[in-house]
């Protein structure tokens, strides 16, 4: 199943937050995957050695290229993600959001790619502009986050729930840095955060505070390892 949403999704050619009341408009973590292995050659009177593996051609990961996330425990449709240089729910990223779909900031104040080391960060709207997040905050520890680019499948697995008040900078550098939750922690893991706002949350608790750009004070984050990298 996952190889027929991928294709069709590529074939057309074509994840932290949400501001929600607004209207307005690393190292690299390579894939890998395994060695192609030439078959013993025919028993002979004179053994000759099996020819050496030839290495299969890593993907060059192409950090400005569109991917596509979709998440089976939700039962999702395929959501396009679109990098950007900035940071988190800044302007850029926001204006993004607001098309109905998700943001990925890039660079030394954002994250990384699908697949690489550090924390790929995808923010996307929860309540507005198509509800593309609207059920993230249901996601299980265990459920798997399925990332399509660079022509590789890259499959994360939920484990951590994190959420954070925009109002304290220490708790917006947990959620931006390479390990989430831990800034100034040099990463050795490829994650995911996908972030989005608490509105309701907030709201059910008479916080109606907002930022310049709508984004409520608390955002939940559901933090994911990747697990497994396969061709699309």
């Amino acid at each position: 199943m996952v190889r027929r949403w991928v294709g069709a999704v590529l074939l057309a050619g074509v994840l932290v937050g949400c501001s929600e009341e607004t209207a307005a408009g690393p190292s690299t973590a390579a894939p890998v995957t395994p060695s192609g292995s030439s078959a013993d050659p025919t028993p002979s009177l004179t053994p000759t050695p099996a020819p050496s593996p030839t290495p299969t051609p890593t993907p060059t990961v192409r950090r400005t290229a569109q991917s596509v996330l979709r998440m089976p425990a939700l039962g999702n449709k395929a959501l396009r993600v679109v990098p950007y240089t900035g940071t988190a729910d800044d302007r850029p990223g926001t204006v993004i959001q607001n098309r109905g779909v998700a943001a990925s900031p890039r660079g030394a104040r954002g994250g990384v790619g699908p697949g690489e080391i550090g924390n790929f960060i995808v923010t996307a709207h929860r309540t507005t502009h198509g509800r593309p997040f609207g059920r993230v905050p249901q996601l299980k520890h265990g459920d798997h986050v399925l990332v399509a680019a660079n022509g590789m499948i890259y499959d994360y697995v939920i484990d951590r729930t994190m959420t954070i008040s925009f109002r304290k900078p220490a708790e917006l550098a947990q959620q931006n840095a390479a390990v989430p939750g831990r800034p100034g922690v040099p990463a050795t893991q490829a994650k995911i955060t996908l972030s989005t706002c608490a509105t309701p949350e907030d709201h059910a608790q008479g916080n109606y505070w907002k930022d310049a750009l709508g984004n409520p004070e608390h955002r939940i984050n559901k933090i994911g390892t990747l697990v497994a990298t396969r061709p699309a």
